[in-house]
């Protein structure tokens, strides 16, 4: 879903009951891991930015919970963990179709990849 909200607190005010509990939990882990990053709003969904570059955002679409961490090197390096039933992913997106599916230790590792990552953006 593309949101109107001016802020990620006004976001989370949005999203399926169903989906909270996990936004909220991707969030904390943004804010704790991307010391340095700015919490945006941009293209509709939380954003994380460093240097004035967006490299980390998530949403809630219609049909699933997406990720998307924007360092190729990052992305590459943990390919091998984001796959099994209900988990795709493209070149920066993750999908998650459930939000059980969500592997936090996962998600964590990448957000601290990310944070000393000066690889190439996507």
């Amino acid at each position: 879903m593309q949101s109107d909200a001016k802020t990620v607190t006004e976001y989370l005010l949005e999203v399926p009951q169903e989906r909270l509990a996990v936004l909220k939990k991707l969030r904390a882990l943004c804010r704790k891991h991307l010391k340095g990053f700015k919490e945006t709003m941009e293209y509709g969904m939380p954003n994380y930015r460093r240097d004035n570059v967006a490299e980390v955002g998530f949403a809630s679409q219609k049909n699933f919970i997406a990720l998307y961490i924007l360092r190729t090197d990052v992305m590459n390096a943990h390919a091998d963990q984001l796959k099994g039933t209900g988990i795709s992913h493209g070149k920066g997106c993750i999908r998650y179709s459930k939000p059980e599916r969500v592997d936090f230790a996962v998600v964590e590792s990448m957000l601290k990849a990310t944070a000393r990552s000066k690889g190439q953006v996507c």
